[in-house]
């Protein structure tokens, strides 16, 4: 009967035992799952966190160029509606002074190299004075310049060249005069002339410029 009552003893101390450790194991379980699970959420949140921030940012950045961009149309409908354009011609006219301003301006500083458009311009320049061309040189450099092309921060480059004319010393005056003069920019740095006033030979070298077009980077963020 005595060995009957330590045997059940044994079994109920064994039993408990077996219970108090499985109850350890699950108590220990959901802990460590509750810490995981804890540093997850924490980590997801603060994840959240900076997405929500980078976006009001990328929100804010968004309203302002809008309102840059509405208030750089209203400005360009007033420059270009003008009723006389900035060199005093008329911006529906054809003439050497017509054209609405927005083109003035396009003229006056190409976004573009092209040198064959230079070429023609500089002949119509010349024959304007009554001026013979023996010769319009400098170098075609279309592919190398397409590199400076949507520049982030564009600044003008020279595209340097040189005429050779003949005619009056009043004539190549008055080229020069018209060099000057011209919305586009001109920069002379050397004229050779030889004859007389009334037949001379003028070789100029100058160069005018251009501004490769600014680029706009739309790009996307990856929130860390």
């Amino acid at each position: 009967m005595a060995k009957t009552a330590s045997f059940t003893k044994r079994t109920l101390i064994t039993k408990a035992n077996s219970t108090m450790v499985l109850a350890i194991g699950i108590a220990a379980f959901v802990v460590v799952f509750s810490l995981v699970a804890s540093k997850a959420l924490i980590s997801q949140a603060s994840y959240q966190n900076r997405v929500i921030s980078a976006k009001k940012v990328a929100l804010k950045t968004l309203e302002d160029d809008l309102a840059a961009r509405d208030s750089l149309v209203a400005s360009y409908k007033n420059f270009v509606g003008t009723p006389q354009n900035v060199l005093g011609g008329n911006p529906e006219g054809s003439g050497d002074k017509d054209g609405d301003n927005a083109k003035i301006v396009l003229d006056a500083l190409p976004s573009k190299y092209d040198f064959p458009a230079l070429a023609t311009s500089l002949e119509k320049l010349i024959e304007g004075q009554g001026l013979t061309i023996m010769n319009i040189a400098g170098t075609d450099e279309e592919i190398t310049q397409a590199v400076n092309q949507n520049a982030a921060e564009p600044q003008p480059i020279a595209m340097p060249f040189q005429v050779q004319v003949s005619g009056s010393y009043d004539a190549v005056q008055g080229l020069v005069d018209v060099f000057k003069r011209s919305i586009r920019p001109f920069q002379i740095t050397k004229i050779e002339i030889s004859g007389d006033e009334g037949s001379m030979t003028a070789t100029i070298d100058a160069k005018t410029f251009y501004q490769p077009e600014k680029s706009l980077n739309i790009r996307s963020e990856v929130v860390k």
